[in-house]
């Protein structure tokens, strides 16, 4: 027993370790605006037995595959979809598959077992990943199973040996992939791969271009194969959603082409450690593989200029750019920790003084700016206020001393120790930031609606997140010649924004409108429009 647990450690540290910051108060951040999509979607698949044909509040919704869904819609019919930490419990489970996915990688492309834990504990550690990764939306499935065909590649590539089970495995992940988020992770992540394995190892085509192909049909034949299902069971909304969604590219939030180049900074905790390691100039002799670096800073940078040529262009759209990212952080810390006392030049002495004092110098201000956030909710939080100073003081402490030692195991430990802190104690915390007083759920209106026994209706478009917090379906009323159809009930729910009081007023001449309730699901003080919306209960006139 003793023998498998040393055996594994690696493994079971990583495990621990990813568990930790994925599971940690996994429900109580607010649901956002892309996972209510997936939420009402597969909400909506369990209780209209339909898989295949998604829809959003009843109406069809073709934007995003389904892949992700369906895994939520089984988490959902099995842990039901009340508990907000078991419908994120299925991409916590695929971000763990990235994390072991990862680790493996980075073996198969010659690191040692402890430096592929090293560079996957800066992975799952990387901001926008950890964020990504509690996050129920469709990016951290599509980019982790990208890697994991990534893998397979590799192996087809550099073995000799299970090469069709290599092939078929690539293309099945390719595949998923694919049913994640269409073709985002082909150009974003394995794109990148190529162009930087082409040039650093050279692709292998013409004895592996046979397996290369078949990767690519069987890939392409299962990512596409629910996109061609929908186009011929509903050609026409379909192709109106591919036209909307092609436009989007083009003419939805373009930013310059150099938006993505401060894309270091979302790696958060390894920003300056990252920005050192994208220095070729300093790092080219100091790394022991110089091939694996130059392999892992061209999939980097290829990944940035490629998402640059893209006029669409959006924050969370990094994360497959700090997969790579990662690994070529991760050589600077090899070099760090490998590097003795009595090689350590000054110019290094310098940089990393520079670089890990920073972060230290953050834990020992870290009391004064929490007690300075928290104001009079210091005495509420006293306990999480006290033990993360504490910790912090302590690991800043062991940051400079591993500086001083030249021992940045101590260092590397430390750092991880300092994320895992912040993570514990300032998702608690933020509840601070809710702090909008007009603050009324959707799911009450919802309670008043069942309490009369009447369907809700609605005189325009409606968020995402109000549709998921009121728990049902909200249907539109439709206008046809300036006239409002009205259903057939004498009595109904309706939800009208602002922007509707002249209909209400002049469409509604045969109704008596009582307003029961003001919706506002604004978290904070600024208001919203998108998330308010008036509740009122139209009864028919005699």
């Amino acid at each position: 027993m003793e023998f498998k647990l040393k055996r594994y450690k690696f493994k079971i540290i990583l495990f621990s370790v990813a568990s930790l910051l994925l599971l940690s108060h996994l429900g109580k951040i607010e649901v956002n605006i892309m996972e209510a999509r997936n939420f009402i979607s597969a909400r909506e698949m369990v209780q209209n037995q339909e898989y295949l044909l998604t829809t959003l509040n009843n109406e069809p919704r073709y934007q995003k595959p389904p892949l992700p869904t369906w895994l939520t819609a089984l988490s959902g019919r099995v842990f039901g979809f009340d508990s907000v930490f078991f419908l994120r419990l299925p991409v916590v489970v695929i971000t763990l598959l990235l994390v072991f996915a990862y680790f493996h990688f980075c073996m198969l492309i010659g690191m040692t077992e402890k430096n592929s834990f090293i560079y996957t504990l800066i992975l799952i550690t990387s901001f926008y990943i950890f964020f990504s990764g509690r996050d129920n939306q469709w990016d951290m499935y599509t980019h982790s199973f990208m890697l994991v065909s990534i893998f397979f590649i590799w192996k087809l590539f550099s073995s000799g040996t299970h090469q069709l089970r290599n092939c078929l495995l690539a293309g099945l992940f390719f595949g998923f992939s694919m049913l994640s988020k269409g073709p985002i992770s082909l150009y974003t992540l394995f794109l990148p791969f190529l162009i930087s394995y082409g040039l650093v190892y050279h692709i292998p085509l013409k004895k592996k271009w046979p397996y290369f192909l078949g990767i690519l049909v069987t890939g392409i034949t299962v990512g596409l194969s629910w996109y061609v299902y929908v186009r011929l069971k509903d050609p026409q909304y379909f192709s109106d959603i591919v036209e909307k969604e092609a436009a989007n590219w083009k003419s939805y939030e373009v930013k310059p082409f150099y938006y993505y180049w401060n894309f270091f900074l979302q790696s958060g905790l390894w920003t300056l450690p990252s920005l050192v390691a994208l220095c070729y100039p300093y790092m080219k002799n100091r790394v022991r593989d110089k091939n694996a670096y130059k392999f892992a800073l061209i999939w980097t940078l290829a990944g940035v200029v490629l998402m640059s040529l893209i006029p669409e262009k959006k924050v969370r759209y990094l994360v497959p750019v700090l997969i790579p990212l990662a690994l070529t952080t991760g050589f600077y810390i090899e070099y760090l920790i490998s590097s003795a006392k009595d090689s350590f030049s000054r110019k290094d002495s310098i940089v990393t003084w520079i670089v890990f004092g920073f972060l230290a110098l953050i834990g020992f201000i870290y009391p004064v700016a929490m007690a300075v956030v928290l104001k009079e909710s210091l005495k509420q939080y006293a306990f999480i206020y006290i033990f993360s100073s504490v910790a912090m003081i302590a690991i800043s402490l062991f940051i400079v001393g591993g500086l001083r030692m030249v021992k940045f195991e101590l260092v590397f430990g430390s750092m991880i120790s300092m994320f895992s802190v912040v993570v514990l104690a300032l998702i608690p915390v933020s509840k601070i930031f809710f702090n909008n007083p007009l603050y009324f759920p959707a799911s009450k209106a919802e309670l008043i609606a069942d309490e009369v026994g009447i369907k809700t209706y609605r005189l325009s478009d409606i968020s995402p997140e109000l549709v998921w917090n009121f728990g049902g379906t909200v249907t539109l009323l439709k206008i046809k010649d300036e006239k409002i159809q009205f259903p057939s009930e004498k009595k109904f729910g309706l939800m009208a924004a602002d922007t509707d009081s002249l209909l209400l007023k002049t469409g509604f001449s045969n109704y008596v409108l009582e307003k029961k309730c003001r919706i506002d699901m604004g978290t904070r003080k600024k208001r919203k429009d998108r998330l308010i919306k008036d509740f009122y209960i139209a009864t028919r006139k005699e």
